[in-house]
This record gives C-alpha cells, structure tokens and sequence, in this order.
C-alpha cells in the first residue's frame, strides 16, 4: 500500500502559558468635561421632556428607554461608561451600532462619518428628571467626570424609528414585536404590562408564539399595521416589523428527470454508526428508497406533506447522503446516517404564523437531543440587518453556543436581488457566528465562481465573512443531481444553496466519521475553513472559499507539508503560546504557512454591534532570536491574521471588530530561514453586552496550522520525526474509502 500522510492532531501539547505585558497611553478625549456638560445638558432636556410626554402605561413602573449614543473613539469595552450609569441610576439593556459624524474628533482631527455604539438606557422618567436638572452643576470631581466625555449624544427614540422595512398601510397582520425583557422579566411583569397597554386602545392583546434570547423577547401579535407607530410607542418595544415568511422552496434551477435505467444506489448501512446528523426540511415520505440510511420524523400537529415538501426535503437529505450525483460514476456509500424532521406544513404562504412554528419545532428537537451536524436549508425570507438580529438568529446561536454541534445554514438564493437596498445579502439565520453559513458555485470543475442566485456577504461584524464557505450548488448550464422523491426515485436536476449546504455536511460528516471523536465539531469547522479551495473571487461572494471537494484534500498532506489539529481550552485574560512545527536547522526553501483558529461563543443579540461575547488575539511571532529593543520580553511579532481581512470595511477596520470574529484564516508566504522556532501567542479576550467580563469557564478553541517547504521531499518525514514525543498522526477509526 501506498504511504499515505495522514494529518497530525494532538497540537495543544505544543502550547503553553506565557505572560504578555500590554497597555496603552493615556486617552485623548475628544471634548474637555466642560464642552462635554454643555453639549449634553441640552439634549438631555429635551429627551425627558419627550419620555415625560408619553402616556403613563407606555411607560410601566415609570420606566422609560433613552438612546446614549457614545462617541467613536470610545466603544472599546475598557470605556464602557459604567461608573456614570450606576450614578445616574439607570441600566443598558442593548445597542445596535449607528453612523455618526461627531462634532469633534481628538488631537485635532477632522470629523468624518462613522461607526459607533448606540446605548439603549433604561430608568424611571423621575431619575432621567433628576440626571437633567443635576447635569448643568456636575464638577469635575465628579467620579463619573471623566465618562460623560465619551458620550455623544442623548436622545429619546422616535416611535416610528422602530418599526423595520415596510408595512402595508392598513390590515391586520401577523407582526414580529421584539421587546427589552429577559425570559423572567417578560413571563413576570412585561408581557402583561404590554398587554394592558395594547387593551387600553382595543387592540388584540392575544399573543402568539414567544422566544427569549439574551434579554429579548421575540414575540408574534395580529395587529393592524395602520397602529404600528402607536404600538411603538410603548418604551420597551425595539423593534417591530411585519412577520417574515419562509423562503420558498422552489429550487432555483427547474427539475427534470435524467433519460437514464433506475440508478445503483450503494448497498449497506452509512460507513459510521456513531455520527449523528440532523436535516430540518420538508419531509422524506415512508418507504422511500433513502430510508435505508434515513429516519424521516413527523412532529406532532402537523397537517400532510404536499409533494413539493417532499420533493425539496428528499432533494436536500439526497446531498447530504451522496453529494452531487454524477450518473457517470457509481453512487458513494453515505458517511452516515441521517435523523430528517419534517418541520414543514402545506405551502408556507398558506399561514402567515409558519416562521415561529417552524423555529419552535426545531428548538424542541435540539433541546431534547444532541447532533454532531445539523443542516438548515430554510428560514426566514429576510436578508440580515446590520443593526438587529432576528430571532431565528438568536435562538439558534445562543443553542450552539452550548451544544457540541456544527451546525450548516444555507445563505439563500436572494443573490440577484436588489444590491443597493442590501437584498442580496444573505438570509437569516446564516448570520449565525456559531454555524457554517453556505453559498454556492456553479460547477464542481476547476474554473468555479459563485452561481448568481447565491446571496452575497458581508455578514454582520464580528461574523463578517459571511458565507463561509460555497459548495456546488448548481447552475442552469451544470445542473445538481439528486435522488427524486417518487418512491422508485431517479435522478433529477435542481439547484440552489439548499443543496450546497448539505454537500458540505456530507464532507464534515465524512471527516467525522474517518477520525471519530478524535477530532471535534470545532476542528472539523477549522479544517473545512483550512482546506477551502481559494480563488481570486472577492470574499463578500465565495467566503474563504470552495468547500474541498474530497475527503483526501482534507485529511491527506502531500510530502512537502504538515498540518497539524490543535485542540485546547484557554482561560479569560490569559496567553497561551502555540509552537509551529518546523524542522530542526534553517529551511532553505520558500515556506508557505496557513493557520485558522475557530471557537464557539456565547451572544448578546441585544448588543448586535458587540454580538459576541469571546475574542482571540493572535500574535505571530516568527523568529525567537530577533529583538528591536534591549530588554524586550518577547520575540518580535508580525503581522499574520492582520488588521486588514479581505471584505473588511475601513469602519469595521476602526472598530477592531476583527479580533472578536470566531473564525480567523490566513496564510502567508516567506522566505524559510525567516523562521526559528515559530509561535502563535493567543490572548483570550472576553466582554458582556459590550463592557468588561470576567468569566469563570474556559474557552475552547481549535487551530490548524499548515506549513508547506516546496522542493524539501521529505518535509512531513523531518516534522513527524522531530515531533514524535507530542505530535500523533490521525490515522482513521473506520475505512473510510481515502486516496493513496
């Protein structure tokens, strides 16, 4: 048998604590206290006077909502002005980031428009009374002196600036009300007081379905949209906009049949009887041929498939099982078996209430059990919004960010639409950080660009690189071959992101299934990100690139290269140190090095700007032997991952946003003996609701990192070698079919 270089796991025995002194120079503010006292007292007036003139119950036990906008030199959390909210006697319950020019910028420097933070402030009317009268004496000895300079703005939130998108200008509608109330603030106190409120003008105080993400409350009402602004009105309404449908699911691409005999399909059970993967779609009908390998569910409650739920859920669990069927080459034994819940009811614009039960069905199912893979090929028609997160969104982070699951969002086929009104951006919920969003190409062959129905990025910031990755999802001139959902099914053309999503499950699930628990759901996401075929194409369109195509690409090295898994764990405010595997003595060759670090985080989708609640820092440090300054600590660093990704916009830039995305990738080229025993120091950074946290768990974390000597022969052999004390080859737990 052929030799084959399997990858190399077991990275994390080359790490190891260090400690990295860091600090900055003293802040520069952009107004003195005193033209800060003058700026502010004014508007601060006026919005009491606004919040004083709603009616009694929009305001509830008094309290009212006033929006702080900070000053864009201050939104890093070591700012977050939380001596003066404490003083004033009022709390943030969330923020969205907003384009501001401010009035004045530090050391002189010209103002332009900007990102910054807007703080939602939430107090009794009688303390935002008293901050206004006390304001025009406030000393600068005041405690709290020093933070009133990095607010930019006070305002009270104009009803109308709530509502989302457009309304029709009369009817009654299922509309989505988002509210500030956390789970046991909402089912105690808020929804009840919402309820008078709306009984008080006779509207219907009757709720639907509910979520609770991270202190908001997702909520689904039948009201008249002629009444929006007076529903708005209400101090704890966020945001309020007519109830998403699902996407349709007519494929992008007609479906015909392939003039053919019946097709082979492969005999025998899913190579891997420990993998685990979930398909929420439209159903695989009893006794269909799939069932071999699928479990198909039907919830309870449920009206009767129609034929084209079938017909898209056998199309999806079809890639997931074999991919693109090429009807020239046999069709592959499945890596593993697959759990399909039909989740779907008749034509989705048969009920306007189906976005939430659909949501609430897959929640029920991940709440009672655990996958390894899940895949969404559906969701709301929605492209994401920069400045809100929707509550598919929210739910589904906040359950991944608890789980050992990867999940794979289709990112929609909204890909021609409108640009300049953003709805061509790609669809909620793939603008979750804790999932692979998926996109798709046009062929499966060398030459690929991302197929035009396919949605664009960028993502929200962080989960800026949006899609991840594409797949093949099918074009009019390259069809995606499927299974058909007759029960003596033949092959048959479709094509969109739904299929492309469930083709890089397949791949994920394959990795899986080769090493088994060797290798975990965040590895497998960093080696899918790794291996990613790049291109010239621009990042907003293909994410990091195409999906590997094989599972050799993936788990195979070539003799001039080692890649090697990391898997660790690393606590708040610390550094660890991450050796490179380099062979001993200098390379003589060109050196291609290639790293990706990914991690799973807890959210704060009431804070959208500050979504994530975890951020890496990763310092490149190349040469141990080389110091600028006499009595410097550490090596000197370079830059690797950067301060510039690709698709980064010079705000997000501004912002630092980048060291809170949890999935980096970067690779480099340099000249070989520029390295002398390489690192990676990774500083765990971690915040809540944008502010300073200290938490008390460990964060994990996976990272690949690939180093390639073109023309060394033996580079792999020199690596293993050297490392055989720490660094183990993955060799496969089951024989999974591999490429010698």
């Amino acid at each position: 048998m052929a030799k084959q270089n399997f990858l190399l796991g077991r990275g994390e025995r080359l790490t190891e604590d260090v400690t990295v002194r860091s600090g900055g120079g003293a802040k520069q503010a952009p107004y003195t206290f005193f033209e800060a006292r003058s700026r502010l007292t004014p508007m601060l007036g006026l919005a009491v006077k606004e919040v004083d003139a709603l009616p009694a119950d929009a305001c509830p036990r008094d309290e009212a909502v006033l929006s702080l906008t900070l000053n864009p030199e201050y939104i890093a959390k070591s700012y977050f002005p939380a001596d003066l909210l404490r003083e004033v006697g009022i709390e943030v319950v969330g923020s969205r980031p907003k384009k501001v020019k401010p009035e004045k910028r530090s050391r002189d420097r010209e103002p332009t428009e900007t990102i910054t933070t807007e703080l939602f402030a939430r107090g009794t009317r009688s303390a935002f009374r008293r901050w206004s009268q006390a304001l025009p004496d406030w000393s600068l000895e005041r405690s709290s002196a020093d933070e009133l300079v990095s607010i930019e703005a006070i305002a009270a939130p104009a009803p109308w600036t709530k509502i989302k998108g457009v309304l029709p200008e009369e009817g009654v509608l299922p509309l989505e009300i988002v509210l500030h109330a956390a789970e046991l603030e909402g089912e105690v106190d808020a929804l009840e007081e919402f309820g008078s409120f709306l009984e008080a003008r006779k509207l219907s105080r009757t709720f639907g379905r509910r979520f609770y993400a991270q202190g908001l409350c997702f909520l689904e009402l039948d009201a008249p949209t002629e009444r929006a602004e007076e529903i708005a009105t209400f101090s704890s309404v966020r945001a309020l906009r007519k109830m998403p449908e699902l996407r349709v699911l007519r494929p992008t691409i007609r479906s015909s049949g392939i003039p053919s005999t019946a097709p082979t399909l492969p005999t025998g059970p899913a190579i891997s009887e420990e993998t685990r993967v979930a398909i929420f779609d439209g159903g695989v009908p009893e006794g269909h041929a799939l069932t071999e390998w699928v479990t198909p569910y039907e919830l309870e409650g449920m009206l009767p498939a129609t034929e084209e739920l079938y017909e898209h859920g056998v199309a999806v669990t079809s890639a997931a099982l074999f991919g693109h069927i090429d009807p020239k080459k046999p069709i592959p034994r499945p890596f593993a078996a697959i759990d399909h819940y039909r989740v779907l009811d008749e034509d989705p614009h048969q009920d306007l209430h189906e976005l939430y039960q659909v949501l609430e069905r897959i929640e029920g199912v991940l709440a009672s059990q655990e996958y390894d893979f899940i895949n969404l090929s559906i969701g709301p028609c929605l492209p994401i919004e920069d400045d809100d997160v929707h509550a598919w969104t929210a739910v589904l982070d906040d359950r991944l960010a608890r789980t050992s699951t990867l999940a794979a969002v289709a990112v929609g086929n909204d890909g021609e639409s409108d640009s300049a009104t953003g709805l061509d951006r790609v669809q909620v919920p793939s603008d979750c950080v804790n999932a692979l969003a998926v996109g798709a190409c046009d062929t499966p062959e060398a030459g690929w660009a991302r197929a035009p129905y396919s949605s664009v990025g960028p993502g929200r910031s962080p989960g800026l690189i949006k899609p991840d990755l594409v797949g093949f999802g099918g074009s009019v001139t390259r069809p995606f071959v499927v299974l058909s959902h007759e029960l003596a099914p033949k092959l048959t053309t479709t094509g969109g992101t739904s299929f492309a999503t469930p083709s890089v499950v397949r791949m994920a699930s394959g990795v899986r299934a080769h090493f088994g628990a060797n290798l975990n759901h965040l590895a497998i996401r960093s080696l899918l990100v790794h291996t990613a075929e790049v291109s010239e194409h621009d990042p907003r369109e293909v994410g990091w690139g195409r999906c590997a195509q094989d599972l050799n690409d993936i788990v195979l090295c070539a003799d001039d290269e080692v890649r090697v898994v990391y898997q660790g764990e690393i606590s708040p405010a610390k550094y660890i140190r991450a050796s490179i595997p380099v062979p001993t003595g200098e390379i003589k060759s060109m050196v291609n090095l290639k790293a990706t670090i990914c991690y799973k985080s807890q959210t704060d989708p009431h804070h959208p700007g500050n979504y994530t609640r975890a951020g890496l820092e990763v310092t490149f440090r190349p040469h141990d032997e080389r110091f600028t300054r006499e009595g410097q600590l550490h090596p000197d660093s370079k830059s690797f991952f950067g301060s510039s990704p690709t698709g980064a916009t010079e705000d997000e830039l501004r912002r630092d946003a980048w060291k809170w995305e949890n999935c980096l990738h970067a690779s480099r080229r340099m000249q070989g003996r520029s390295l002398c025993n390489p690192v990676f120091d990774i500083h765990y950074n971690a915040r809540l609701e944008g502010r300073n946290f200290a938490p008390s768990q460990k964060l994990p974390y996976a990272l690949v990192v690939s180093v390639q000597a073109r023309g060394v022969a033996d580079f792999y052999d020199q690596i293993v070698r050297k490392y055989a004390a720490r660094l183990e080859p993955l060799r496969p737990v089951l024989e999974v079919p591999v490429r010698t």
